[in-house]
């Protein structure tokens, strides 16, 4: 690798480069954290914690049960639909030592969604919450499923508190909708039989296929990006040199928020604090914040990763200020772009700033992180990781001047081997060896690079390009606004004009206030021209602000001319 500008900005100590060979599969990685940290504490979740060695006990069972009772065999395909519960974990190791290829499924898909992701990764067995096993039930029959699991939140949590928190969701707060799935198998039977029986060594390869990770499937069909365990394995280690100069082994408490169904707290929580010896707490429902602010107040944590929406939301809580951050050393942002509004306030509130990353399920994910050493830059997405390379490319593929818009291309031991049985779809988001993100960034001399926004999501008003976070970092600052999303209409004029979706914060905020705020603030051609308050923003399983949803919602209700 050449000497690229950003190897002067990264922090003392960090290789430009690491060996994304260290491991030959994920299984070693894991034996060598149960067998490092024993009887430290895993995961949490409800007041039950678990172990490393209970969590290797709990998960050699679980991969006991899918290889010698089910009969599945390495490069076998399970589906795992799962909130943040001990489960997860549990099934995702497990799977691993069954030498299986995971396909992380969203809990909230609809029937159609999830038909098409089991069909199209040919998944034989699925891990599902009981809560979601009614929208199975509708589909079961048109897919490859052979098998299925079926799960309750408090199974793991065991003894009087288990059975009592299994009959409180079904029976009194009735989140069980009613489902008929015969031949379903109860997952603690399933680990009660997997205890009795002797689990093969499966010999895995760094090549072999570790997670079928399938994208939101914004811009057309959901595909498969398939991560193999060196795909994996690199990004943990680029992370690790990263945050390893302020984090310590053993000693780190992280907040787990995001879904671990999602890559970006896949490989940073789940997988790459497992490797630090972490104590993981899995937050089920951060939407409920009332409950999550107060299962903050009690642990003194030190690492907590989240999206902007996530931050905001937590920040707007009024017990969130009130909370001990005197451990807090890290807070990771990623998903979107962190506004500047939310980062400034979260710093003044817990005194750390937000380390902003970047990157795509493809990448495994992270391509670019900003530095941990207190140099960060506010606004960019930082530089690239150990072994990573980074350019901006035009519309021709060639290399834009430094400080010009252009394409965020990257290449690393982290980026993705294709999207599952899509040769075509692959070849299309590669130029060379170059993997294509979509989105639009500008590089500064020195290597740091700041998102614009996606290509895609582009409006375009009488040929000046707008780019939508810079609209919505701009109204977001207003202080009576407490979230909004901008998307581009059709325009006889223009050819686009700008709409923007705002939440109140406050209930006086008017359309004129916006409006004189937007001309104060942005150059005439990116002021809205349509203004519209909603109470509630359309968000992806993480957080994530949809203008897809927002577009076609509007597309439906109003005709512009």
């Amino acid at each position: 690798m050449k000497d690229y500008p950003w190897f002067e900005h990264y922090p003392e100590g960090i290789p430009h480069e690491i060996n994304p060979d260290e491991y030959n599969s994920l299984l070693d990685l894991l034996d060598e954290s149960f067998d490092k940290y024993g009887n430290s504490p895993a995961y949490e979740n409800m007041g039950k914690s678990i172990s490393f060695a209970e969590t290797k006990k709990l998960s050699t069972n679980f991969a006991a049960y899918l290889q010698q009772e089910l009969g599945l065999e390495k490069g076998d395909r399970i589906a795992i639909q799962s909130p943040n519960i001990l489960q997860y974990p549990v099934a995702l190791f497990g799977a691993m030592m069954a030498g299986l290829t995971i396909v992380n499924t969203n809990p909230l898909y609809t029937p159609p969604e999830l038909k098409h992701q089991v069909n199209d990764s040919g998944a034989k067995v699925i891990l599902v919450l009981a809560n979601f096993a009614y929208n199975l039930e509708k589909v079961l029959h048109e897919t490859s499923i052979e098998h299925v699991i079926i799960t309750e939140i408090g199974d793991l949590i065991g003894g009087f508190k288990g059975v009592l928190t299994n009959f409180v969701v079904k029976n009194v707060k009735k989140m069980v909708p009613a489902y008929n799935i015969p031949n379903a198998i109860k997952f603690k039977d399933a680990m009660n039989k997997g205890a009795k029986l002797t689990l093969n060594k499966v010999e895995m390869s760094s090549e072999d296929i570790a997670f079928l990770q399938y994208t939101g499937g914004t811009t057309g069909v959901s595909k498969g990006a398939m991560l193999t365990h060196r795909n994996v394995i690199a990004n943990m280690i680029q992370v690790n040199t990263w945050i390893g100069i302020t984090l310590e082994d053993n000693k780190e408490t992280v907040i787990t928020a995001l879904p671990l169904y999602h890559i970006f707290a896949l490989t940073i929580n789940c997988l790459i604090m497992f490797r630090m010896g972490a104590k993981n707490v899995l937050i089920t429902n951060p939407r409920d914040m009332d409950g999550f602010v107060k299962e903050l107040s009690k642990h003194k944590f030190s690492v907590i990763t989240g999206v902007n929406t996530l931050y905001n939301g937590l920040l707007n809580h009024p017990n969130f200020s009130s909370l001990d951050f005197s451990n807090l050393k890290s807070s990771v942002g990623g998903g979107m772009a962190v506004q500047k509004v939310v980062a400034e306030k979260w710093k003044d509130v817990t005194g750390v700033p937000i380390i902003e990353g970047y990157g795509l399920t493809e990448t495994s994910p992270v391509l670019t992180t900003n530095p941990p050493d207190g140099n960060e830059r506010l606004g960019t997405i930082g530089l690239p990781m150990p072994s990573t390379e980074i350019i901006i490319l035009d519309d021709y593929n060639k290399e834009v001047a430094v400080g010009e818009p252009g394409e965020i291309c990257g290449r690393g031991p982290q980026v993705m081997k294709g999207y599952w049985q899509r040769p075509e779809s692959t070849e299309e988001v590669f130029f060379e060896d170059w993997f294509k993100t979509g989105d639009i960034g500008i590089m500064d001399e020195d290597g740091f690079t700041k998102i614009v926004d996606r290509k895609k999501e582009m409006v375009l008003v009488s040929g000046f390009n707008v780019y939508p976070n810079e609209v919505e970092n701009c109204l977001a600052s207003h202080p009576k606004v407490l979230e909004v999303g901008v998307i581009g209409v059709p325009d006889a004029k223009s050819n686009e004009a700008v709409k923007v979706f705002i939440v109140k914060k406050d209930a006086s905020l008017t359309e004129d206030e916006i409006r004189a705020y937007s001309k104060e603030n942005l150059t005439p051609y990116k002021c809205p021209k349509y203004i519209e308050f909603i109470d509630e923003l359309p968000k992806s399983n993480v957080g994530k602000i949809l203008r897809r949803i927002l577009r076609e919602n509007d597309a439906k209700v109003n005709k512009y001319t």
